[in-house]
């Protein structure tokens, strides 16, 4: 597989760098080099981008500013890998679904370890979208991911979970916690709960709380204001009633 890729930098030192680093790794292709955020927003418009190396200190527009307007966009968005000398982004960064955060000055070592993870993440978005899109006389796209996983943000790195591994997730302010059956502590990610129950299938989850959404197989015992989950538990919110009562109805 290969990358299409874009440098922008308004320093030109750090600019060439990048470009050389980009232009001397085999599966990436450089197609271009910017000094200002517009004109790289220009191309990304006008060309299939993969990946973008992009400074967060520019003039006009700013690398958060550019990645804000491109996490927005519904088609023809590719992914980043920040490359700054300023550590204080890094949430920042995370926030806009960036890929990686090289701080500088970094070295080739520690480029092509970013760009292998967005090899990485790229072959397995390829490959699940490609595995969702398969018709088959007996499975449609929404019953293979139902059947199937849930690819999560963690830490600058996508990671695949099997639905049938998670218990309930829960919803703090910034992120959610996936509470797994096969690990005593929980997956981390920058979403939000509300995101997560438009990806999960309705037959298997439930929200039952404005914090919590269950694993329907996973419940061991039920009331009908909570449910149990191996030792949690849940209280169901006032506003999720009704449908938890449809549910409760299928036990008793």
């Amino acid at each position: 597989m290969i990358l299409n890729c874009i440098a922008v930098d308004d320093e030109p030192l750090a600019l060439g760098l990048v470009s050389s680093f980009i232009e001397q790794t085999p599966f990436l292709k450089l197609e271009g080099k910017f000094a200002s955020a517009v004109d790289a927003l220009k191309a990304i418009h006008s060309k299939k981008i993969d990946l973008v190396f992009l400074d967060i200190q520019m003039p006009d527009l700013n690398g958060i500013e550019l990645a804000r307007v491109l996490d927005n966009s519904k088609s023809n968005k590719p992914r980043i890998i920040f490359t700054t000398a300023y550590n204080q982004f890094a949430l920042e960064g995370y926030k806009v679904d960036a890929l990686d955060y090289l701080l500088k000055p970094f070295n080739y070592e520690e480029f092509l370890h970013a760009a292998n993870k967005a090899l990485a993440y790229c072959e397995l978005l390829q490959k699940s979208t490609a595995a969702v899109n398969a018709p088959t006389a007996s499975t449609t796209a929404e019953e293979h991911i139902e059947n199937e996983y849930l690819f999560l943000k963690v830490e600058y790195q996508l990671v695949r979970i099997a639905l049938s591994d998670i218990l309930y997730i829960e919803g703090l302010k910034d992120y959610v916690k996936v509470w797994l059956k096969s690990a005593e502590k929980p997956v981390l990610s920058l979403t939000s709960l509300k995101s997560l129950e438009e990806k999960l299938p309705g037959k298997r989850f439930m929200r039952v709380h404005r914090s919590f959404i269950v694993s329907l197989d996973k419940i061991n015992s039920i009331t009908r204001n909570a449910l149990q989950i191996g030792k949690v538990n849940i209280t169901v919110g006032d506003q999720y009633k009704e449908a938890f009562s449809g549910f409760l109805s299928k036990w008793v």
